[in-house]
């Protein structure tokens, strides 16, 4: 028997009350994969206070017990983005019941897992956990290392995004932590991840500083290492910059060049200050990067053509995890995202949300998107 038997099945719904679309998304799910027990629920803010009824109707309609899920801004789910809106994503499949297994909530506080994930984990050597987490709890990444550490699993997923509750979805509805559900050996899974910005200068050394104020680069007064970086048009005009340029980290002994995106929390000119939304110390290093959609796009295409390469065979399922500020507002209407991913990959059944930040391995990132296919 293959790892999974079947294609997972996704089914969406929007426009109306929970009952409406959970009715409608169960409708379209049609019936089921042979012993599906397994699915992943997603939905949209307007919906926060209503996951608990979701849940109990989906359980009992479906008989799959093993749920994972949460809210964001926005849900993915095949060709289509779904944003400002009443909106609801299911998926459902069938793997070997000893092939998976649900990470309860991990608080800061839980310095141990369970001793059922870790010992099914020295069994099953888990490659890929898909992990949502509470944006209001400090150390997340301390969480994910733990988890990481004690699993060796690679993490994928995002932070609960909502202007309500900041709930999660495993096996029952919680929050205060990191929760999902980890994938053994035994599933094949490959990930990717691409940036939402793109460099507009060196990277630079922080030579000195404080907390998440730096005073100098390279050296130099920071605000004037910024001020080369974005040019002399922007300099003029600093109320230009908000949104558009950001700091970002770059992440040592990556071979790709990869970077944390942090916001820029605010510039001093006359103290020659820049204010980030990161931690940094004298020895560190940080660049400055811009929003721009076309890059992103043309990153987009490459991570989704790298991810093609690697695999040998057909995916059984997609799950994607965007910022709340790619989707439409980065790309514009139309999808753009989700069908580009859908052009270079076919058909493949795809969900996920756009977050309050985007999880890839024990790292917290911001404005990129996370694709991982189960195979």
């Amino acid at each position: 028997m293959d790892a999974i038997a079947q294609n997972f099945q996704v089914a969406q719904a929007s426009g109306g009350d929970w009952e409406d679309l959970t009715t409608n998304c169960l409708a379209e799910l049609g019936p089921l994969p042979a012993g599906a027990n397994i699915g992943f629920v997603y939905v949209t803010d307007s919906l926060d206070e209503d996951l608990r009824s979701i849940l109990k109707r989906l359980r009992a309609e479906t008989r799959i017990h093993n749920w994972v899920g949460t809210i964001g801004f926005g849900i993915c789910v095949s060709r289509t983005e779904l944003f400002d809106m009443p909106a609801m994503a299911i998926m459902a499949g069938a793997v070997p019941r000893d092939s998976f297994c649900l990470l309860p909530t991990i608080s800061p506080e839980d310095l141990e897992l369970p001793d059922a994930v870790v010992s099914w984990a020295e069994i099953h050597n888990p490659v890929l956990g898909v992990v949502h987490a509470d944006p209001r709890v400090p150390g997340l990444e301390d969480i994910f290392t733990r988890i990481q550490n004690r699993t060796g699993c690679f993490l994928v997923g995002g932070m609960t995004a909502s202007r309500g509750a900041q709930e999660q979805i495993v096996d029952d509805v919680t929050e205060g932590g990191v929760s999902g559900i980890l994938f053994g050996s035994e599933i094949g899974a490959v990930t990717g991840l691409t940036q939402g910005c793109s460099p507009i200068g060196p990277t630079h050394q922080v030579t000195g500083g404080s907390d998440n104020v730096l005073h100098s680069l390279d050296g130099r007064p920071a605000f004037e290492v910024f001020q080369e970086d974005i040019g002399e048009l922007l300099s003029r005009d600093l109320s230009r910059i908000g949104g558009y340029v950001h700091a970002a980290v770059p992440i040592r002994g990556s071979d790709t060049g990869d970077y944390l995106v942090r916001n820029l929390l605010g510039v001093y000119p006359d103290q020659g200050w820049v204010s980030i939304g990161e931690n940094l110390a004298a020895g560190d290093q940080v660049m400055f990067v811009r929003r721009d959609g076309a890059t992103a796009l043309a990153d987009l295409k490459r991570m989704v053509a790298d991810i093609k390469r690697r695999v040998e065979s057909p995916p059984k399922a997609a799950l994607y995890y965007s910022c709340i500020a790619r989707g439409p507002n980065l790309f514009g209407k139309g999808s753009v995202e989700l069908t580009t991913i859908a052009d270079a990959l076919g058909d493949v059944p795809l969900i996920g949300f756009f977050a309050n930040g985007e999880i890839s391995n024990n790292r917290l990132y911001g404005y990129t998107g996370v694709l991982s296919l189960i195979l």
